[in-house]
């Protein structure tokens, strides 16, 4: 996980962190929903699971999932967050102290739409889908969550 080259990763930005990513996409999740409804941003998140991530999603099939955790140490530290990832043979727990992204979006527009960390939750469900493994989301508090993957029983 320290390696700083990983060639297991599809994306492995290396620029500048652009944080008003994290606003725009609050402001798209409060459209979509507003005009379309939930349901339809769900199924956009699905699909980001299935399309955007086929790669982890691949590994996670095939058995590795530190390939989840390498993507998670590198897009966390990118952004400055404060977290832990705890890795055993079979699971995974990202624990998000402070997230940076939620962080950011309070203090550019103000209110965080209630919908922001479905982006995760649906993102994380859909990647797992369809593998030995589940990935659940745990909301902490405010900016603050705990993400589990582990084998399916």
């Amino acid at each position: 996980m320290t390696d700083k080259n990983p060639t297991s990763l599809r994306y492995h930005d290396k620029g500048n962190v652009h944080m008003d990513f994290h606003g725009a996409t609050n402001t798209t999740i409060n459209f979509i929903i507003e005009k379309y409804g939930i349901k339809t941003m769900n199924d956009i998140f699905k699909k980001v699971g299935n399309d955007v991530y086929a790669d982890i999603k691949k590994h996670i099939q095939s058995g590795n999932i530190k390939v989840l955790a390498e993507h998670w140490q590198h897009f966390f530290d990118r952004e400055g967050a404060d977290f832990s990832i705890s890795i055993k043979e079979n699971e995974i727990i990202l624990t998000v102290k402070k997230c940076t992204a939620y962080e950011h979006v309070k203090k550019l527009v103000g209110k965080v739409s209630p919908n922001f960390c479905d982006q995760t939750i649906k993102t994380n469900e859909a990647i797992a889908e369809g593998t030995p493994y589940e990935i659940k989301t745990e909301i902490l508090g405010e900016a603050s969550c705990k993400q589990i993957i582990r084998k399916r029983l």
